[in-house]
């Protein structure tokens, strides 16, 4: 797979005409990308560059185009168009999310780059991240965008032929889930795209494409880079529509919302380790849930009002619901919790200490954060909990020891 031999003997599917089938997930973490090596390097390299030399040789020269022909899957031109770190990024992801990717500077550039795209002079949506919204206040400023509830019938009856259905699942603060599979069909029944924020559900949590999404949009800065560390945003395109990548490849060329060199190789690295860390981090969400929002504690009893989590809602306990076929490998690394009081949920984070009192989530450390610091649509009783990787029984300890620290701190205000 590395050698540079022939180089024109590889592509992006090799390995699974190699080995007679599709890899599984880890796999393909690991080896998406090798047939862009043209190094002996096992570790592929960072390259800082932004610009790269032509061909010598005249006869060689076309319009937007510079072939290598020692390096086909590797050749640039311009950093605001491709890059190799990124083109790597690209790579395995198109083969993790099952679809042509493209990467975005942040997953708000990825979200305005879908809307410039699909260009709808309506959108649906619903809740969830503030961030979204705030896109679309700016092109309703710009050009008369109009944006309707996906929770009101009577509004979403004024969706017409190319207009937006954008569903998040699950959402963000709460961690719960949306039925897609409705979403699709009222698409259908409108003429509308239907497209899918997925973040808070990286694979091997959900694949958007098997209920007909349109497209998918991730913030990578969550779970593709995965260590606090890298800002990324995400495009992914339903495979029968190749031309739209190539539109939004070069509407992005314009945007100029592209990937930093470094942020290419740090997802790189992260990705390799996407299903070890996100199956670890949904099976500790999912204990502590159940730990939280079944509790024994009288701690946990006079301080938690409310958990919200998708595996909470009623489908998730039916095997046949449309819940437990979307999401049938887990509910997702992040819940949210009431707590009795604002003064509580305001306090608690800072008597913790494995969870991190900070914004973002998915990265390897746990974070708490009271979202009204943040979101101020949110119930300011409301902390939103990303797990890590810890051990969740630490996690659930250093819970109990904020709870008591919090009720005696408390006492002592009296």
């Amino acid at each position: 797979m590395a050698s540079t031999d022939k180089p024109d003997s590889t592509g992006p599917d090799e390995l699974t005409a190699a080995f007679g089938k599709q890899l599984s997930l880890s796999s393909r973490s690991v080896h998406a990308d090798d047939y862009i090596n043209n190094h002996q390097a096992v570790a592929p390299p960072m390259h800082v560059s932004t610009t790269f030399r032509y061909s010598r040789n005249p006869d060689d020269l076309k319009q937007w185009e510079n072939h290598n022909p020692l390096a086909p899957y590797d050749s640039h031109i311009y950093s605001r168009d491709s890059a190799p770190n990124t083109t790597r990024f690209e790579a395995i992801l198109t083969s993790l999310l099952n679809g042509p990717c493209l990467t975005y500077s942040s997953g708000l550039s990825a979200f305005h780059a879908m809307m410039v795209y699909l260009n709808p002079k309506r959108v649906a949506i619903g809740g969830g991240y503030h961030g979204c919204h705030g896109v679309l206040a700016i092109l309703t400023k710009l050009n008369g965008l109009v944006k309707l509830d996906l929770e009101d019938p009577s509004s979403l009856s004024q969706l017409q032929k190319g207009d937006v259905i954008h569903v998040e699942t699950p959402l963000n603060p709460t961690g719960e889930a949306r039925n897609l599979q409705y979403y699709r069909e009222l698409a259908s029944e409108k003429g509308c795209y239907l497209t899918v924020d997925a973040t808070f559900a990286p694979p091997p949590l959900l694949d958007p494409f098997k209920f007909g999404v349109d497209m998918i949009m991730h913030s990578g800065t969550k779970y593709f880079g995965g260590h606090s560390d890298m800002l990324a945003g995400v495009l992914a395109v339903r495979p029968d529509k190749p031309d739209w990548v190539e539109g939004l490849k070069l509407e992005r060329l314009h945007l100029g919302s592209v990937m930093g060199s470094l942020e290419g190789w740090l997802g790189v690295r992260s990705l390799r380790t996407l299903e070890l860390r996100v199956t670890r981090q949904a099976d500790s969400a999912q204990k502590l849930v159940d730990w939280l929002s079944s509790p024994e504690n009288e701690l946990v009893k006079e301080s938690v009002e409310q958990v919200l989590h998708a595996s909470l809602q009623p489908e998730a306990k039916d095997e046949n619901s449309w819940l437990r076929k979307q999401m049938p490998n887990g509910f997702g690394p992040v819940f949210s919790f009431m707590m009795k009081s604002e003064d509580m949920a305001k306090r608690l984070p800072s008597k913790l200490h494995l969870f991190h009192h900070a914004t973002s989530l998915g990265g390897v450390e746990s974070l708490i954060e009271w979202r009204a610091i943040t979101d101020r649509s949110v119930d300011k009783r409301l902390l939103r909990v990303s797990v890590g990787v810890e051990a969740w029984e630490d996690l659930r300890d250093d819970l109990l020891k904020g709870f008591q620290a919090l009720k005696d701190e408390l006492k002592k205000k009296q």
